[in-house]
């Protein structure tokens, strides 16, 4: 499902099209009071809208087109290559104006101009800010705001987000009068609700569509913060960073992605929601820049075979695996086991919630946490860090790669990446002392083994910790190997980990391991909750049927 949300994801930019060549000119008087009177007493009544022209002709000035330029270079050819346009397209004559080839005296080296095209709106008339999608602006060296009258101002780039796709503009609000719009609730607008886009799909500026919203909360595995307004409304490319209306003429939300096998629109089309890109713009209003709050924990999801161990009713909230070393929080409340149910008075519905609620809260802000421990509720405080101070301690190459490294784990803004994996056994051996590796291993005939759920584990003295290369912190049992098909192999653990607690009690010997199986059985559990420690420290949570 993954890939095909990559595969059939389409940013809705074209390349190319010559934006004075393309746009309409629409005379048109802003009536945005009229316009939002009728829908409302549409929408009052529970119709469809007969018709939109009123609310549509109120809105569309504050609706703009972007227009940007990039001069690229290249090597060898030096081409060029013209992008895939809509079969009979009627802006084809335009392309070679915009392609064509420039070869430098005494050299291989060619550059070009390239044109892109997207769309904008006015939400500060007096300030002339403009907003849009960050994709539609990327590496652009000059930004062209085009308005509906044909009138073009050249804009300046405030700040950008590329976590939420998300670009603030300015233009000169002296050199004309600007209309505005503003941002409505989305968290109100229900599945079924009708709304409108307007924007510049293909160049063709000042197209109004209609549609409903077909889902809220998507994750399209696009960034982190994940949590789109789906809609049937046609969005095309050349719609990026364009505004999507409710039917009180309010911006609910800014349209960015489609899915579609052709390019074109096929009724699937993704909304940031305003609740999200409202935040990003004042932030970056006042500072040019994002701040995000920061929890510093690992967190990973909760599934259902995990709910008995839990001591919960149903799947809901994040379970918290551990908190990350050096992270300016102070969130020592907080323990690995416990699930945060509720961040700062919002619900925490699943794991990938948490990292956005999180991020969308001021630094150095103190918040209450509604967790579950011991299978009690209870409340704790924690001040929250800065989210690039985070990415110093997490050392991450690249934040926006969330996967679920399991069905149980993922990893998400709020967390440090998984460690690099410590050298094989043989690797540590040779490396933490003189013997080689097969004579480093200890006696197992001194010891008896002690195998568990297809586990076969051993006692963590210094011996093991130099063959696995295990931290001197990390406390347990360790796994010394796993039988293939074993319950154990499906959750993907691994020789090297270690055992630290089960059922949320520690494990210091092998025996206690086979113990604490044994009386969760006798208790007619089904699934055994345990934390592992991987080499370097890092904890998560894997559930073991037991039954």
């Amino acid at each position: 499902m993954v890939s095909a949300f990559k595969t059939g994801l389409v940013r809705n930019t074209l390349l190319a099209l010559s934006l004075t060549a393309l746009a309409l000119p629409l005379d048109v008087a802003f009536n945005q009071a009229v316009a939002q009177s009728t829908a409302a007493e549409l929408h009052a009544k529970g119709k469809g809208p007969a018709s939109v022209a009123d609310l549509a002709e109120g809105l569309i000035d504050a609706v703009v087109n972007i227009s940007t330029s990039q001069t690229i270079k290249g090597e060898g050819d030096g081409i060029v290559q013209v992008p895939d346009v809509p079969e009979g397209s009627p802006f084809q004559e335009f392309f070679d104006d915009y392609f064509k080839k420039k070869d430098e005296e005494g050299g291989d080296e060619r550059s070009g101009k390239v044109q892109s095209l997207g769309s904008g709106f006015v939400v500060d008339a007096e300030k002339g800010f403009i907003i849009t999608n960050n994709h539609v602006i990327a590496d652009a060296d000059e930004i062209t705001v085009n308005f509906n009258d044909g009138a073009k101002l050249k804009a300046e780039l405030v700040g950008t987000d590329t976590k939420t796709d998300i670009a603030l503009l300015k233009v000169d609000p002296k050199k004309r009068k600007l209309v505005a719009v503003k941002f409505g609730n989305s968290e109100a607008a229900r599945i079924g609700d009708w709304v409108m886009a307007i924007g510049n799909p293909f160049g063709l500026g000042g197209t109004v569509t209609v549609g409903i919203i077909s889902a809220r909360k998507r994750d399209i595995n696009s960034g982190p913060y994940d949590s789109f307004i789906q809609t049937d409304a046609a969005i095309n490319r050349g719609n990026s960073g364009g505004p999507l209306f409710d039917m009180d003429g309010n911006v609910i939300g800014i349209n960015t992605a489609i899915i579609s096998p052709s390019g074109g629109s096929i009724g699937i089309g993704f909304a940031i929601p305003s609740e999200i890109a409202g935040s990003i713009m004042d932030q970056l209003k006042e500072f040019g820049e994002v701040r995000r709050g920061w929890l510093g924990v690992r967190i990973q999801p909760i599934s259902d075979d995990m709910l008995e161990n839990l001591g919960l009713k149903e799947a809901k909230g994040a379970l918290v695996a551990g908190l990350i070393d050096g992270a300016e929080v102070d969130n020592k409340a907080l323990k690995a086991g416990d699930v945060i149910l509720r961040f700062d008075g919002k619900v925490v519905d699943t794991a990938r919630d948490l990292p956005r609620l999180v991020a969308e809260s001021a630094v150095d802000e103190v918040v209450d946490i509604v967790i579950q421990r011991d299978g009690k509720e209870q409340t704790v405080k924690v001040k929250l860090g800065r989210m690039v101070e985070a990415e110093k301690a997490s050392s991450s190459a690249d934040e926006e790669d969330e996967e679920m490294m399991d069905d149980e784990e993922l990893e998400t803004e709020d967390q440090a990446p998984p460690p690099a994996l410590a050298p094989s056994p043989e690797e540590g051996a040779a490396e933490k002392g003189d013997k080689p590796a097969d004579e480093a291993k200890p006696d197992t005939a001194a010891v008896p083994a002690v195998t568990v759920l297809g586990m076969k584990l051993g006692t963590l003295d210094d011996d093991m910790r130099g063959i696995y290369g295990i931290d001197e912190e990390v406390e347990g049992v360790v796994v010394q190997d796993v039988a293939p098909n074993s319950a154990a192999a499906t959750k993907r653990i691994e020789a090297g980990e270690v055992i630290v607690d089960i059922g949320q009690e520690v494990m210091k010997a092998p025996q206690d391991v086979k113990k604490r199986i044994e009386a969760l059985q006798r208790q007619g559990r089904k699934n055994a909750l345990i934390m592992l420690a991987s080499r370097s420290g890092e904890l998560r949570f894997v559930t073991i049927r037991i039954d």
